[in-house]
């Protein structure tokens, strides 16, 4: 009875706000379903707060003892007061920091390389023993089925037609393949064909290194521009950032955060400036803050775009004018996972603007790592840069043995 009264005063109630008495009853019963649902939904909210907040230090969960957080703990230090200790003691007391060795750290980087390949690796040399396996001759069939492995991998047509060529003439006289020979003649002749420029940097006889960097929006230019940033400054050196990508939004904005990761001051205009100023400002910059290196952003641009790529050799023009010589390497940042489309890109660019050099992201996100043969076969160009991780350190300088090493590896 007591819930039937209750009831019926809600009723009356919405009644008296405006409810048609006719629909006052069920209007009661939704309103209680309601608060009902609302009252549940409170109940489980505080519930799993006091779950996320539990086990609080020193209580055990599933057999497992929490870790406290560092703002959890760090009130409790703050208030500990520490002996005073006298620093020529702790200086004396305090072991040698242990030194890695350098061979470790080569090994770790050599792993990194050869994981940012994995895929290409499974996509090219798996296949290629997988076909030895079914193939044990050098028949017609075999070299249409490698044809189709190796430019699946975007070897390209002219590098898979040289390689397939070469690895007939060298196994011409051979009735059983040996996957193992196969693959270290192709390693071989793959290896031919790479163009190694080397780790080291020009070097200009005065004032900074001047690296400017172009290519189309959305390959990771300036992400690129600053993982090399922050490599320059680990070394020591001086560095500056032209921000003459002033097309995009707030592409200033994100070369200056790399800016702050790296030490780097940043040469910037308003958004819509001519990138020419930019670049004049920041070579004038670079020159009396005695700089070691500058790396000038510019903006993504599609390579069918005339009168963009004019712009570009417009900044060259103004580069050279302040530094003669300058930019002394033109960095054109292709993405790998865009394949042949990659290649188009480099032609046009370097008849645009005097490429030097290719940085080539993304390579440990496709299984077309053969891009990489394609760019030095085709187009002479060195690849100096290639990206296989997100870490500063996954921006590798390129090195033709280390490339072959990690893709041909044995797993």
């Amino acid at each position: 009875m007591e819930l039937e009264a209750w009831l019926n005063k809600i009723a009356d109630f919405l009644v008296s706000v405006g409810v048609p008495a006719e629909h006052g009853p069920m209007a009661a019963l939704a309103l209680i379903y309601l608060a009902l649902t609302l009252l549940s939904l409170l109940v489980v909210i505080a519930l799993l707060r006091r779950k996320l907040r539990s086990p609080v230090v020193g209580e055990e969960a599933d057999g497992q003892v929490e870790t406290p957080a560092p703002e959890e703990v760090a009130p409790a230090i703050e208030e500990t007061e520490l002996p005073a200790v006298d620093e020529a003691t702790a200086a004396h007391e305090a072991p040698p920091a242990k030194q890695e060795p350098a061979v470790e750290a080569q090994v770790n980087l050599f792993q990194r390389m050869r994981a940012g390949l994995d895929k290409t690796r499974a996509s090219l040399v798996g296949r290629v023993d997988a076909l030895l396996n079914t193939h044990p001759r050098l028949d017609e069939e075999f070299l249409e089925e490698l044809e189709e492995i190796l430019i699946t991998a975007d070897f390209g047509m002219q590098a898979t037609q040289e390689l397939v060529r070469a690895l007939t003439q060298r196994l011409k006289d051979v009735d059983q393949q040996d996957p193992g020979q196969l693959r270290e003649i192709l390693a071989e002749e793959v290896r031919a064909r790479l163009k190694d420029v080397g780790p080291d940097w020009p070097t200009p006889e005065s004032g900074p290194l001047v690296i400017m960097v172009v290519g189309v929006n959305g390959v990771g230019k300036t992400t690129t521009i600053g993982k090399l940033a922050k490599q320059f400054a680990d070394q020591g050196k001086k560095v500056l950032l032209g921000a003459g990508d002033t097309f995009r939004a707030a592409a200033a904005e994100q070369l200056e955060v790399w800016g702050a990761r790296s030490g780097s001051d940043v040469i910037r205009h308003k958004e819509g400036s001519d990138p020419g100023a930019v670049a004049f400002d920041a070579v004038k910059a670079a020159v009396a803050r005695k700089a070691d290196v500058l790396i000038l952003d510019t903006a993504g641009r599609l390579h069918t775009k005339v009168n963009l790529m004019e712009e570009l050799k417009k900044i060259r023009r103004v580069v050279d004018r302040e530094v003669p010589g300058a930019p002394h390497e033109t960095l054109l940042v292709l993405d790998a996972t865009t394949g042949q489309n990659a290649l188009i890109q480099a032609k046009m660019f370097r008849e645009a603007v005097e490429v030097s050099g290719i940085a080539l992201t993304k390579l440990d996100g496709t299984a077309k790592g053969g891009i990489v043969v394609a760019i030095s076969s085709q187009l002479d160009l060195p690849v100096r840069l290639i990206g296989v991780g997100e870490g500063v350190a996954d921006l590798r300088p390129f090195s033709a043995d280390e490339f072959v090493a990690a893709l041909f590896a044995n797993k």
